[in-house]
């Protein structure tokens, strides 16, 4: 890795909350992501848990929104937050739509042109950042886990059950379960994947979830006021694969609470917990 530079840090809990930026091969440029310490890290590696963000977000969403840093200080969690997408790829088309391009990455690494030079956003968070990390900060890769929102949630539960031996657990808030079936997959898939629908299922939870299970019990959350529920989200899709496949899974349906990241504050301490106890944290 080169040019690993850092934009700021400040104490928080005890710990440190830092902002980075290195040179990116994966995404061809320089990426951004931020990293949470927690005061046991002063003493030696902490086990590390990766939260990917949804649609629009960047590095700072989950860091500033969710509100995982206080509990993450009780458990002696590491917590990475990686940025969605590359930025500023001159891209034709790659700005102006929210739900395609800069900011929805969809943690996948894109075959078809333009977008196979840029956007490798699976390579970057499954091999490039745990590298980084292990080069730059105090984690125990051994001890990883990942979760996330969203379009996020589709790339925590794709990245670990294609890695059920690299990320000892893994949760997700309002995933994007079958991206290969709702609108926001149909549309960014094609166009980073081809039109092949079989080339699809390499990031479609459900479809991956046939092939393989993850040892660990699997913990979603889902608002039953999220306006995505019905027509984007569809977790009774991945509840039945998982009943059919043998995969533990714990999915709650929470009364009243929506998309936004009030649902994930509300709920982020016990997904730290299910990630803590699944990792031997503190």
């Amino acid at each position: 890795m080169s040019a690993f530079e850092t934009l700021a840090e400040q104490r928080c809990f005890g710990g440190v909350q830092g902002f980075y930026r290195f040179d990116s091969a994966a995404c061809g440029g320089p990426m951004r992501f931020a990293v949470y310490l927690p005061p046991q890290a002063e003493r030696g590696a902490c086990p590390v848990l990766y939260f990917l963000a949804g649609l629009t977000c960047t590095e700072e969403t989950a860091t500033i929104k969710a509100g995982a840093q206080r509990v993450a200080a009780e458990l002696g969690l590491a917590l990475v937050m990686p940025d969605t997408s590359p930025r500023g790829t001159g891209i034709e088309g790659a700005t102006g739509d929210w739900e395609f391009g800069e900011g929805a990455g969809f943690y996948l690494d894109a075959t078809q042109a333009p977008w196979a030079a840029r956007f490798r956003m699976y390579s970057h968070v499954a091999e490039e950042l745990p590298a980084l990390l292990a080069a730059h900060f105090p984690v125990d890769g051994a001890r990883s886990g990942i979760l996330g929102h969203s379009m996020g949630g589709h790339g925590a539960l794709t990245i670990a059950l294609k890695h059920p031996e690299r990320y000892r657990s893994v949760s997700a808030f309002a995933p994007i379960v079958a991206p290969s079936q709702v609108p926001w997959g149909r549309k960014a898939l094609p166009r980073y994947l081809g039109e092949d629908p079989a080339a699809w299922q390499a990031y479609d939870a459900c479809a991956l979830v046939r092939q393989r299970t993850h040892p660990g019990t699997i913990l979603i959350d889902q608002g039953e006021a999220d306006g995505f529920l019905a027509g984007q989200l569809r977790p009774e899709l991945f509840e039945q694969v998982c009943a059919e496949a043998g995969q533990a899974l714990r999915l709650r349906r929470q009364p009243g609470y929506d998309h936004s990241y009030y649902f994930i504050a509300s709920f982020i301490a016990e997904h730290l917990r299910h990630h803590a106890q699944a990792l031997g944290a503190a």
